[in-house]
């Protein structure tokens, strides 16, 4: 039985350099698992759109797919442009059985790569004393989401004995700049920002500039093509593929019901 292909649902960018960070980590996907077809789709901006890449895998003759968010934010509810899209595809092949998968959202595992990514930031700029940290979001997410980012940046904060704070960009309440004029507020004036985002977009380089702007003594590179993350996504992709799989049973079991 073949495996449905995995598609990586993502927001896209004018910006070339976007685009080919995104298509990097289809490629290491793709490599990671060479059992499995793995395409990307963009939500937007630039192709290959969600119907192009849907079409050419129908054409080739794929009946199942699975399509992964790449959110960090979000937990269990998936951004609206991918739903939309995802409805639009099932109208547009009623001979192709689809998945959504939640997003990757916050997961623990994520932490390691955010120590890892500031290690490396700290090193290049030289800095040598931190008292505070802000783990540095591109939106607010769900609900669920949400709690689990707070908790994130007090796992963060405890592991390093050090006060964290979650920054997201879409709130001038909930923004790079509060976090550090509220953790400078306390008296910290040595801050770092790990940055929860899967590529260095606009939104990303928003915030590192508004961060440093602000004092901040390192910003970490996005998680990028990280075996973490990769690992995350195909545990999305797995579950979602047995949901498929439960739907088929279903089907058939109707199917005999009738027949009977």
């Amino acid at each position: 039985m073949t495996a449905p292909a995995l598609v990586l649902l993502a927001h896209g960018s004018t910006d070339p350099r976007i685009a080919g960070q995104l298509h990097e980590l289809r490629r290491s996907m793709q490599q990671a698992r060479p059992d499995l077809d793995v395409s990307l789709a963009f939500l937007d901006h630039c192709p290959p759109s969600g119907p192009a890449v849907v079409q050419a895998l129908a054409k080739r003759g794929v009946k199942e797919m699975v399509f992964v968010p790449l959110e960090l934010s979000s937990a269990v509810n998936v951004d609206q442009a991918a739903i939309d899209v995802v409805e639009l595809l099932r109208h547009n092949h009623p001979s192709v059985s689809m998945q959504l998968a939640r997003p990757v959202g916050p997961a623990t595992d994520l932490l390691n790569v955010l120590d890892q990514r500031l290690r490396e930031a700290l090193r290049a700029s030289g800095a040598g004393e931190l008292d505070a940290l802000v783990i540095s979001v591109p939106q607010t997410g769900d609900a669920r989401g949400n709690a689990l980012l707070a908790r994130r940046a007090r796992q963060w904060g405890s592991h390093h004995r050090l006060p964290c704070l979650v920054a997201a960009n879409d709130s001038p309440a909930t923004d790079i700049a509060h976090a550090m004029s509220a953790l400078r507020a306390q008296g910290r004036r040595h801050i770092a920002v790990g940055s929860l985002y899967v590529c260095g977009d606009q939104s990303f380089r928003l915030q590192r500039a508004t961060a440093l702007k602000a004092g901040a003594v390192a910003v970490s590179e996005p998680i990028g093509a990280h075996e973490v993350l990769l690992e995350l996504v195909m545990a999305r992709y797995a579950f979602a593929a047995m949901d498929l799989l439960d739907h088929a049973q279903l089907q058939d079991e109707a199917t005999l019901s009738v027949a009977i």
